[in-house]
Parts: C-alpha cells; structure tokens; sequence
C-alpha cells in the first residue's frame, strides 16, 4: 500500500494539534472541533482571486449546521442557502433578514406555503412546484428562479443517469416563458452541478447550455445562480489523487468573467460552496481503544468512525494524524470505529506501526457534511467544540443514555 500525501502544511496540523491537546486531558472522546479560523482564509482566498467581479457568496446551511457558524455568517451581513422547513425556521431565528434567505431545493412547495415572509429569494425545481408557489410569489414580492437541470449535472455515483433537480432544457424554456408572462419578479436562473467538479470547463460547459435557454425563453437575468461545487483542499478521491488536482480559481475567474460577457444584464453571480468553504473547519478526534492483526492487516479499533460520525470517508479520503506523534515504519492499517459493522473504518493504508491503545487519532476535514449526516448507530452523539479564533467553547453536549 502507497503512503498517500494530503497537503496539509505543518502550520495547518499544529493548529489542530494544539486545539486537540487542550481537550482530550479533560473530554470524552470522541469529539469533534470546529474553528473560524480557516473559513476566514478560506474567504480571504476566495475574495482575492474573484477581486472586482460582482459575486455574492451564500452560506450552504446544510453542509455544516452548527449554531456558532450561522450566527458568525449573519452577524457578516451574509446570505444563506436554506433547502428545508427546519434550515428556513432556523434562518428566521438567527435573524437573517428576507433579503439573506435563499431557499433552494425540490417538493418545498409541500412546507413553503406554510411560511408567509415576504421578499425572500426562491428558486422553483418543478413545473408542479412552480404551479403551487406563483401566487405566493406574486403576493409576498418573493424574487423568483429557477434550477436548470445542465448536461453537466449527473449523479457521481451513476453518472448515465441525470439528478432528479430542476427543469431540462426544453421545459426550462416553458417556464421561463409562463413565469415572464406572469409578471412574477423573475429575476435569476440557477444551477447546481455536483461536488468535486475537477475543472473550470465543466462549469463553462454549463453555463454555455443556461446561455442558450435564456436565449430561446427571451429572459435577461439579472442573477446568475453558479450553485456551488468547487472541489476542498487537502481531500483525496477513493484512487489517492487530490480531488482538486485540476481546478484552478484563476480559471473560475476567467469563467465568470466571460458569464459577464454571455448574460450582459447580468448585476451579480451567487456562489453557494458548502465543502469548499468549510470542510477545512473542523477535525474529528477518536481514541484508539484496541489493537488486532489480521494477517497482514492491522486493525485499529477506536470509539468513533465511519457509520457515527463521518459516513463522507466511503467517498473520499482525509488525513489522519495521531497524538502523541508516531513515526517510524508504516504498516498496512484499518481505522475501524465501534460499531458492528465492517462498513464502519475511516481509512485502509498505511500508518506508523508504533501507534498503540490509548493513542489519540485526528480525522481532519472533517467540517463539511459530517454533522450533518451523523448517527446514533448504537451509541449516542458526540460533543462539539466551537474555536472562536481565540477560545474553545463547547456547544453541544455529549448525548447520554438518559
């Protein structure tokens, strides 16, 4: 097996390592930490390489629900993107204004109707949601969309199929037709590729297809919705290459600035990306509670793994690093969690030989999707720690039996 090389800098791993310390001599593992700190670079990147261009970044709330981070991307004056009634409540009580609420997602004309607040933005995903939702629209000055159903939009996992989102080519044309006629505020088209797009042509792609649709409909957006989907840093695919090895925020920059040139009513392009923003966020960290050998293979059982805490490692693969540091001759190893499943192991490959029980692992990039999608597999759910820049704090609590 090939030692397999992440990118993390030594910095970025003894920032970890340093938040890690100070907890595991007085919490239970498994916890996870979460910090501000990298999604303020991870910002400051994105503003330095798309300086001058009218864009406007959204918070995907569904990619790392966590109270402290809402709250910090209000208290910025930033937009969120809501694709539920529980993310749209939430929202509302964070005090995110009508204008910072973007609701995306299908079927939300089953809860949205339930929720009359007015000038919120919306993209429809179906003919019969669409239906359902324009006199709403009308009456509460909502700004209106729709998803754009591209050839560049397929399901990763079966990529002959398309996603289920949005309206394909001709029935986009039809409703964007219908919605004109209404005298709807329509004012943005919106598309949303996948994860992990590996090149700035596939968005160019797409973007070539909305051109045409809007062209044969008549309408001049004033928004171009991009989704989001750029690719995290220091992640690798399930072959070992970096899943960002071809992308290139020049090139993005070179592909809105042609948006501009394609769709000249454009005032402002949205960017909603969840992972690329806050993967980098947050570590998860397990304690090593045995140690077995199965021929060639050694086996590292720890307290929290794959089936609890980070289901996203069957797709992807993140750097593990240990406290106490251990070096020396690597081994083919399983990092296995505690449940009674083999499904359930963070990684197979090679790690120190001189790991041991009682050793602590850290799971990093672990800030995107991994609360999201945790489990109560036969245990409960782990605490949470909040990085402030300055301070730990804790905001959620270890789930007792009780």
């Amino acid at each position: 097996m090939t030692p397999l090389n992440f990118g993390h800098s030594k910095a970025q791993r003894d920032f970890w390592h340093t938040l890690a310390r100070r907890l595991i001599s007085k919490e239970q593992t498994p916890f996870y930490i979460c910090s501000i700190a990298p999604i303020e670079q991870a910002l400051e990147e994105l503003d330095t390489a798309f300086a001058g261009l009218p864009l406007k970044h959204w918070l995907s709330f569904k990619t790392q629900p966590l109270h402290p981070l809402i709250r910090w991307w209000q208290q910025q004056g930033r937009g969120v993107e809501v694709v539920s009634e529980f993310e749209f409540l939430s929202a509302l009580q964070e005090k995110f204004s009508p204008q910072q609420i973007l609701v995306n997602g299908p079927a939300k004309h089953h809860w949205l109707s339930r929720h009359a607040v007015r000038d919120i933005s919306v993209n429809f995903d179906s003919v019969n949601e669409a239906k359902a939702l324009l006199p709403l629209a009308k009456k509460l000055n909502w700004r209106i969309g729709i998803r754009i159903n591209t050839r560049e939009e397929f399901d990763s996992e079966a990529p002959e199929f398309p996603t289920h989102f949005g309206f394909l080519g001709d029935e986009a044309v039809s409703i964007l037709k219908k919605l004109q006629r209404e005298k709807v505020r329509l004012e943005m088209v919106h598309f949303h590729l996948r994860t992990n797009i590996g090149h700035a042509a596939v968005y160019q792609r797409a973007l070539d297809e909305v051109s045409e649709i809007c062209r044969a409909a008549k309408f001049s957006p004033k928004i171009i919705n991009c989704g989001g989907g750029f690719p995290a840093p220091n992640v690798l695919n399930r072959e070992g290459k970096p899943v960002n090895a071809t992308f290139r925020l020049p090139e993005m920059r070179d592909v809105y600035q042609q948006l501009l040139k394609q769709f000249p009513t454009v005032d402002e392009i949205w960017l909603e990306n969840g992972r690329w923003l806050s993967a980098r966020s947050g570590v998860l960290v397990v304690k090593i509670l045995d140690v077995k050998q199965r021929g060639d293979m050694r086996y590292l059982v720890c307290n929290g793994g794959r089936t609890m805490n980070a289901m996203i490692s069957a797709w992807v693969q993140h750097e593990i690093t240990s406290i106490p540091t251990r070096t020396g001759k690597t081994i083919a190893t399983t990092v296995n969690g505690p449940t009674c499943m083999p499904f359930d192991h963070l990684t197979r490959r090679p790690l120190p030989a001189s790991l041991r029980v009682g050793d602590h692992l850290l799971w990093h990039d672990a800030g995107a999707y991994h609360l999201s999608w945790e489990t109560r597999f036969s245990h409960g759910l782990p605490s949470v720690f909040w990085h402030d820049g300055k301070q730990i704090k804790k905001v959620r609590e270890r789930e007792s039996f009780a």
